[in-house]
């Protein structure tokens, strides 16, 4: 089962061997033997491509959770130790990951030098299934999902601006003030990185949909414009916490907020975790609750 659910997956015979650490061949003669078995053809093979059948796809579908149950049996054994061992695979967003997870990854390392880590940084949504990862991490606001989740923190975002800058804007008392005295850099990684809707302690809110001349799609490149003392921009609190800390850069609107963001942890769905999922989680948990601005 696990070599033909590791195909279905990759959608390839030597991707599903890399994975398994198995020779093609192997993985091949697995998937032969198992639709002899049930006297069935569960895969269609192609030059370019395979692909389940229709029962393929059924089979899989039960099969997947067999071979995850299984699998949370030898991990039930490894709870037994406090040292986690094995590889752990995780991916997170590029400025969360950059910022707060690597020294986490360096730390856990460090901690046990008996496991080893694969971190993947992007802004795309990482699929914990066919990517074979134990964990995720997604910023923001959560969608519905069959995975299994842990909030593990908030983040706020922010309007930010160097301080060197930040004399030259004078007074900023709300943000329409933004509109008329300062360059606005948007973030295109961003569903509508222009658009912002403010609210104050009086339950007052502004809606303001700023003009923006620079436009950049990552936040590591939107702090660089900023620290050449150009402009403004909204950032979430991890990706600037730094920056904040040594005073190089100020937060402006300090009467007004944006909506604020979740940060999860999310796993495919299983009963048990493993001792290196479980640990760096705890350690993880401690790292947020240590951040503060």
């Amino acid at each position: 089962m696990a070599p033909f659910a590791a195909v279905v997956e990759t959608g390839s015979f030597t991707q599903a061997a890399t994975r398994l650490s198995i020779t093609k061949a192997v993985v091949s003669q697995q998937v032969t033997n198992l639709e002899q078995e049930v006297k069935a053809t569960l895969l269609i093979r192609s030059t370019r491509s395979v692909t389940p059948t229709e029962a393929g796809r059924e089979f899989y579908l039960r099969c997947r959770h067999i071979i995850k149950e299984a699998e949370d049996a030898f991990n039930l054994l490894s709870q037994s130790t406090e040292n986690p061992t094995g590889t752990l695979r995780m991916a997170a967003p590029l400025d969360y990951g950059a910022t707060i997870l690597t020294p986490v990854v360096t730390a856990f390392r460090r901690a046990y030098p008996s496991c080893r880590l694969a971190l993947k940084l992007g802004d795309h949504i990482n699929d914990v299934f066919t990517e074979d990862l134990d964990l995720a991490i997604r910023v923001g606001w959560l969608s519905d999902s069959s995975l299994q989740a842990r909030k593990i923190g908030n983040f706020q975002q922010l309007v930010v601006v160097s301080t060197a800058y930040v004399d030259s804007l004078g007074l900023l008392n709300r943000p329409d003030d933004v509109l008329e005295k300062a360059e606005f850099f948007a973030n295109l990684a961003l569903t509508d990185p222009i658009t912002w809707t403010f609210t104050r302690a009086s339950n007052e809110t502004e809606k303001v949909r700023f003009e923006s001349g620079l436009m950049l799609d990552t936040s590591a490149a939107l702090i660089k414009a900023l620290k050449a003392d150009a402009g403004l921009s909204v950032l979430p609190d991890y990706s600037v916490y730094d920056a904040l800390k040594s005073g190089e850069f100020r937060v402006v609107l300090l009467d007004w907020t944006l909506r604020a963001g979740g940060i999860y942890v999310v796993y495919p769905p299983a009963r048990l975790r493993p001792a290196k999922v479980r640990k760096f989680v705890e350690m993880l948990v401690e790292t947020e609750k240590r951040r503060r601005i």
